[in-house]
């Protein structure tokens, strides 16, 4: 009786297993899909930008003596023509008193010489005195007043030098870090020559090198010619972008032999003056424009030592693995050069369930770029 109770309890087991359908053998593996399209694109590329003011007028003393006195505030706004150093001027001031003593001798002498021209001339028209006389007055009277020019001249390189002692701002703009305090010689090496430095910040330049690959593509844009109207970002330190656009002032005239690369210079408006001189950062620039582009999702990409594939849907709608090349990266996108084609569906979401030749059910869905257009 035993045995036939465990013998019905195992077959009711067994039919029921099998009426149950395996979903193992059955399951295809769902995955999204994005239809490749071409578009027009502008490439854009970064690089490493230095920050200068549009003036960096640099503070020198051009007389030595001690510091006397600094009359601005370190790190603030000066105007132009504001005092901002005074060397100690009792030196000069003493070399100008010199050199009015000695024009003043310089002038009775030439006094002296023209009065004694004035009584041999006519001494000599009668023949009362030597013509060798007459010469040697004629000679003392130019002699002199040629004296007296040169003292003159001296004077005013006197009265130059003792302006010299007054430092003034020659721009308006930034003040720095002085590199000499009150009481410190200055005006002769190793003593400090350059004070400070002044800096106009309303407007940058920001300079920056380009490779020649670079360039080259740039001229090929612009037809021949690096296009100087070209609109320049910069992207500050913290990843922001600065609100105003820059443009290129100049292209150096060569390229470094030694690295290969190009000066560029750039001119940014900074009218709030939060960039700063020294800063580094980065001008994004667009380098090429690509009238059909066919861009692919960088979500949909995979790398394995260094080639580059993705997952497509065939016409059986099987998933089948293909190697890409890619170009440059667009927001968020690659620009694919070789191995796909506009209108191919490659797989966007699912790509650990999709197997390299197994068949897959498929929905296409349309990608949203999360990055803003440059």
């Amino acid at each position: 009786m035993y045995r036939k109770l465990l013998l019905i309890i195992t077959l009711t087991v067994l039919l029921n297993c099998e009426d149950k359908p395996n979903p193992n053998a059955t399951m295809v593996p769902k995955v999204q899909v994005v239809e490749l399209q071409t578009k027009e694109v502008s490439v854009y590329k970064d690089f490493v930008g230095q920050v200068y003011g549009y003036k960096d007028i640099p503070i020198r003393t051009r007389v030595e003596g001690y510091l006397e006195g600094m009359y601005f505030q370190e790190g603030n706004f000066v105007s132009q023509g504001d005092l901002l150093y005074v060397v100690d001027p009792n030196p000069l001031k003493e070399a100008f008193n010199a050199a009015q003593s000695e024009l003043a001798r310089a002038e009775i002498n030439r006094d002296k010489a023209i009065s004694d021209f004035n009584r041999i001339e006519p001494l000599a028209k009668i023949n009362a005195v030597s013509q060798r006389d007459l010469d040697a007055a004629v000679a003392q009277k130019e002699g002199t007043q040629q004296m007296v020019e040169a003292a003159r001249a001296q004077i005013r390189l006197a009265q130059i030098n003792l302006g010299y002692a007054s430092i003034e701002a020659p721009v308006s703009g930034v003040i720095g870090k002085t590199q000499a305090q009150v009481g410190e010689f200055v005006g002769r090496s190793p003593n400090p020559v350059i004070l400070n430095t002044v800096s106009t910040i309303d407007s940058l330049r920001v300079e920056f090198f380009i490779t020649e690959g670079d360039y080259l593509a740039w001229t090929k844009k612009s037809k021949g010619q690096a296009d100087l109207n070209n609109e320049l970002q910069l992207v500050l330190s913290d990843g922001s972008v600065f609100p105003y656009k820059g443009k290129v002032k100049f292209i150096n005239r060569e390229v470094d032999a030694v690295t290969g690369t190009l000066l560029i210079q750039s001119i940014f408006p900074n009218p709030d003056r939060i960039v700063r001189p020294g800063q580094f950062a980065r001008v994004r620039a667009e380098v090429n424009t690509i009238a059909d582009a066919l861009l692919v999702p960088q979500r949909c990409v995979s790398e394995v030592q260094g080639v580059f594939n993705v997952m497509r849907i065939n016409d059986e709608g099987k998933a089948e693995r293909v190697n890409v090349k890619l170009g440059e990266p667009y927001m968020d996108y690659y620009i694919v050069e070789e191995g796909l084609s506009s209108k191919d569906k490659v797989i966007f979401e699912g790509l650990q369930r999709a197997k390299n030749g197994a068949q897959v059910e498929m929905e296409v869905v349309d990608f949203k770029s999360q990055v803003k257009a440059q």
